[in-house]
């Protein structure tokens, strides 16, 4: 097993289990790397700034809707969000008065002291928050910091005024990609981002360590290809939120964009823009039917690329990579909407699908065989609303709802506005089944007895309605509120969070929870999990102040819009 350990001075961190069993392919970080990278940052104006995008914010209001008791955009207004200026935590107060709408829910206090628990010290400085806090059960990985986990922390403390460990943990993760990564004796790709790290310490020697898991100590033994893309996003979102470019513009971050990108960019046997991966390689760690081109992958994948256009510098090194993501971007965003989309014409085209077609003009490009539609995505797709599927390939489709995917589809503006509408009004629609009695599904439906075990190979752990196969994930709250409030519906948002609300603190913070509607907590999930802390927060800071929106959100760019119709018969 290839590992990755930093060495240092300890000035206190999560403690581990002994350090037995580690394997001798390890490296340490000289003191001159080590200082350059915990160097003090220059002086930042840490005040708060409206981080939001000023083509699309700038002319937007907050007004009251009798309609649904909240607020909705309007545009041709330049004074936008003026009642909405404030953000709350106990963690920091903003100097700015909170909006007339809303009152600190009580559980938000004891959210932010434990969020602030989690956090991860290496030689004396916070560089990112463990997985989850829980005493009652065996540690097994959740004592590390992730990479995607670690994403809504991140935002939180952002929205919170206080940057600094967001800096260090982009520092950090992009010395540890830098390394040369091997399982067993295959060397990974040089633009492979960390799953996951961890602070160990040794009282004896009084040092710290930080080995890194690149997937060679995961379930199934896959890389996580989603580490990246947040890397990315993240290091956007820090740009946006404090107005600081000189991070982003350092060589080593500059560098680390570009190696992702040229992991992701290079030529093979693709015929298609999207990217092929195996099975449990993002949030979805598991086996669960996901391999080939899984909607969160895609999404996340077309969100990088915009998030790297908008970092990478204009330089010799950058140019190349810049024009590869423009071309990519194109056909993506035309592969994307034209073949994902689900709708109900797009359902009943499917349903009367010839097969066997075999030239340029053919209507089924996939050969996708109509008997092999799920029964249930009939009386699922409503007459208004639509999303992207989970996976297209040849002569499969994936046809089940994947939330994660959608939300991100909807903030990267992967989604037109009209599909964004349409994935709201699904949302609404089907209510009970995606969001039921806590938010939010990771997918819908679950397989169930024949499926579960051919597909997931009787994993114990995703039996329906569980986990991944069809739990209930609060961390998705965060998502689910950015996408409504980019698609102008808050009011579904703000219903979420209070129905989390209403038992997130009272249940311990789990993980996830099991049952068709969400209603029990899940039976090998952890308390006291942080994603799920500092999801609820990010969702309640950008509900009372959508500004926070603009740091994870990308307005659509016009010159994407496919210029040629999806087929002759469209």
């Amino acid at each position: 097993m290839a590992t990755s350990r930093v060495d240092g001075t300890s000035n206190g961190s999560v403690k581990s289990k002994d350090e037995e069993g580690t394997t001798p392919s390890i490296f340490e970080i000289d003191d001159s790397d080590l200082q350059r990278l915990l160097e003090k940052p220059r002086q930042l104006n840490t005040e708060r700034k409206r981080s939001f995008d000023e083509r699309s914010f700038s002319e937007m209001s907050i007004t009251m809707s009798p309609r649904n008791n909240f607020y909705k955009t309007s545009e041709h207004s330049s004074r936008a969000f003026d009642n909405l200026d404030g953000v709350y935590s106990p963690g920091r107060w903003t100097g700015t008065p909170r909006s007339a709408y809303f009152e600190p829910h009580p559980i938000v206090g004891e959210a932010w002291e434990a969020l602030r628990r989690s956090l991860v010290n290496f030689r004396g400085q916070p560089v990112g928050t463990i997985a989850a806090l829980d005493n009652s059960s065996e540690e097994l990985n959740y004592d590390q910091v992730f990479v995607r986990d670690f994403v809504p922390s991140a935002l939180a403390f952002l929205m919170n005024g206080e940057p600094e460990i967001v800096k260090n943990f982009l520092l950090k993760t992009v010395f540890l990609q830098s390394r040369e990564k091997k399982v067993d004796n295959f060397k990974l790709g040089e633009g492979v981002m960390p799953a996951s790290f961890k602070v160990l310490h040794n009282p004896v020697r009084n040092t710290e360590t930080i080995l890194a898991d690149y997937g060679e100590s995961a379930i199934g033994r896959v890389a996580p290809v989603d580490s990246g893309f947040w890397w990315i996003i993240l290091l956007r979102a820090y740009t946006k939120s404090t107005g600081d470019t000189s991070l982003a513009e350092r060589p080593e971050m500059q560098r680390g964009i570009r190696l992702i990108m040229t992991l992701c960019l290079s030529e093979g046997f693709d015929t298609f823009p999207t990217l092929l991966c195996a099975d449990g390689c993002c949030m979805i760690d598991r086996r669960m039917g996901v391999y080939g081109y899984p909607i969160e992958i895609q999404a996340l994948f077309f969100m990088a690329l915009r998030c790297a256009l908008y970092l990478l510098k204009r330089d010799c090194e950058g140019n190349d990579c810049i024009d590869q993501i423009v071309k990519r971007l194109h056909a993506l965003s035309f592969h994307m909407r034209s073949y994902f989309w689900l709708d109900i014409k797009q359902l009943n085209d499917i349903y009367r699908y010839k097969t066997e077609e075999y030239s340029h003009t053919a209507v089924n490009k996939f050969n996708v065989i109509p008997d092999s539609l799920p029964e249930w995505v009939f009386d699922f797709m409503p007459t208004r609303g639509g999303y992207f599927i989970g996976n297209v390939s040849p002569a499969k489709m994936d046809f089940r709802w994947f939330c994660l995917g959608n939300c991100v589809a909807i903030l990267s503006s992967l989604a037109t506005p009209e599909q964004s509408s349409a994935i709201m009004d699904l949302i609404e629609s089907r209510w009970q089944e995606l969001v039921g009695e806590m938010p939010l599904k990771i997918c819908y439906p679950a397989m169930e007895s024949h499926e579960w075990r051919i597909v997931t190979g009787c994993d114990p752990k995703n039996t329906s309605w569980s986990y991944h196969n069809g739990g209930s994930w609060p961390v998705l709250l965060w998502l689910l509120t950015a996408a409504c409030i980019k698609a102008g519906r808050p009011q579904i948002a703000k219903r979420a969070t209070e129905l989390a609300e209403s038992r997130l603190l009272m249940d311990g913070w789990p993980e996830y929870y099991d049952g068709k509607s969400g209603r029990f907590i899940g039976k090998q999930a952890r308390k006291n999990q942080t994603w799920s802390i500092a999801g609820y927060l990010v969702a309640k800071m950008m509900l009372e102040d959508p500004s926070h929106l603009g740091m994870i959100s990308l307005e659509e760019d016009k010159q994407m819009k496919p210029q040629m119709k999806r087929s002759a018969s469209c």
